[in-house]
Order: structure tokens, then C-alpha cells, then sequence
């Protein structure tokens, strides 16, 4: 069988996958940096070497994410919304809404029965609610991403966070540890802040069940506490959540009418 691949350039990560009819061969993850075409063919060319493949066994390629216009090898492109609709359907048969928290953007997805997108709504303006704003959160308490999402499973209460800026929230976590406020309510303040500024988004799209959480956020188990806390929703989490959107492009690579 020809083999498909699924590129998907994040701000940042780039993501690649490799699938063979339904089987998934191979995926890899490397940061962007500033060079997204650099990037997409280095991750693809580990890609192909993980499935044991040459470029010329795959057939189609497809290119998605922040990036995808910068990916010269590519066939075809198709959006973020599209790919990790494609990927979720494809994880979870029957889902009918995609909550995707990347590195710069949010967005949350409903799909209608047979997995198509029915509506979306996205955050791609502001910071609140993506992983860089977990990112700058973090440093501001000397703390590094698994951490953060281990003092946010400890806590039992939380302190309220009252902005949603990275700047202004920045700034009044740094006032709250000046207070001796105790760390693990900070962090799970934030998180809760942001899954309220998720739940915000939630509403306005057509509601459904079951919900994916895909992306890199997916994979802080802080934050799965606190979307299903406040949603009170239990999430679907795909096996690596953060290629989700690359496995949709390739499976789309082999499915389109071209």
C-alpha cells in the first residue's frame, strides 16, 4: 500500500504523520524555531526514517498548522480546523467536539455526525488560554510545564486570577508569591482561569458529546482537571494528543477526491 503523511507547523512544534491505510507507521515532534521549512522536512525525513521509508514510498503529503504554507513538498494544504476535526474522528469515532489548546491559539471545534465541522469558534488574538501563556506563567514561578501540571493536581483550593493579559496576569502572580500566597493555589487559580476562558468559547458553538481534547495543552493533566471541573464534561484524550492535527492531514492525504 502507498504510504500518506501529515505535516502539521505550529508556531511551536512541527508535528509528522506517517500512516499506511489506518495503521499510523510513525510521528515525530521538533520544535520550529524560526525556520518552519527547515523544520518540516527535518521532521519528515525522521519520520520517514522511524516508518523504515524513502520519500518516493509516500505519495501524498499534506500540510496544515501555522506554517503550512511553507512547506515547498507538500501537495495540498487544509486548515488546523479541518485536520484536527479529521484526526479526532479518527481517535474517536462519534466525537462531536474538539477542544484544540496549541501553543499560540485555541480553538474549539463541533462536528456534526459523520465528523465533519459544523462550526468553530478560535482564540487566535490574544495569548490567554494557549500553552504560552502556561509557558510564561511558569517561568514567572520558576517552575517548568510538568511541574506546573503537578501543583495544580496537589491543590484544594485555588487563589482567583483576575486577568486574562500575560502581561497583567504576570505581573499579579508575582504580587501573589510576594503575599506568601502558597504556590499550588496560584497555579491552580490560573489553570481554572484559563477552562473558564475555554468554557467561554464552549458556548458558543453547538453543543455536543463526547469532547476531545487535542493539542500540546492536552498533555498537562492540570489542565484536563480543570476544563472538566469547570465544563463538568469528562474529556476524551487521544494517545498523543499534540499530533492529532498532523495524523488528520494524512489521513485526509489518502481520503480526498483529488
Amino acid at each position: 500500500m502507498a504510504l500518506y503523511a501529515g505535516i502539521d507547523v505550529g508556531s511551536r512544534t512541527t508535528k509528522v504523520v506517517i500512516v499506511e491505510g489506518e495503521k499510523v507507521l510513525s510521528s515525530e515532534i521538533l520544535l520550529t524555531g524560526s525556520d518552519p521549512r527547515g523544520a518540516s522536512w527535518r521532521c519528515f525525513q525522521r519520520a520517514l526514517e522511524v516508518a523504515g521509508a524513502k520519500f518516493g514510498d509516500v505519495k501524498r503529503v499534506i500540510s496544515t498548522g501555522y506554517g503550512r504554507k511553507r512547506v515547498p513538498f507538500a501537495h495540498r494544504e487544509f486548515t488546523e480546523i479541518t485536520c484536527h476535526a479529521r484526526g479526532a474522528s479518527f481517535c474517536f469515532p462519534g466525537v462531536r467536539m474538539v477542544i484544540d489548546m496549541g501553543g499560540q491559539d485555541a480553538k474549539v471545534i463541533a462536528l456534526e455526525d459523520r465528523g465533519g465541522v459544523l462550526d468553530f469558534v478560535m482564540n487566535d488574538k490574544c495569548a490567554a488560554g494557549t500553552g504560552r501563556f502556561l509557558e510564561v506563567m511558569a517561568q514567572a514561578m520558576d517552575l517548568d510545564l510538568e511541574e506546573m501540571a503537578t501543583e495544580a493536581l496537589r491543590a484544594r483550593e485555588a487563589v482567583p486570577i483576575s486577568s486574562m493579559c500575560t502581561v497583567f496576569a504576570e505581573s499579579e502572580v508575582i504580587s501573589l508569591i510576594a503575599e506568601g500566597i502558597p504556590r499550588e493555589k496560584i497555579v491552580w487559580g490560573l489553570h481554572l482561569a484559563i477552562a473558564r476562558r475555554i468554557s467561554s468559547m464552549v458556548k458558543r458553538v453547538p453543543q455536543g458529546e463526547p469532547i476531545a481534547f487535542t493539542g500540546g495543552v492536552a498533555k498537562n493533566r492540570g489542565m484536563i482537571r480543570a476544563l472538566q471541573e469547570v465544563l463538568g464534561k469528562k474529556l476524551l484524550i487521544p494517545p498523543d494528543p499534540q499530533t492529532v492535527g498532523a495524523l488528520g492531514a494524512a489521513l485526509l492525504a489518502q481520503e480526498i477526491d483529488w
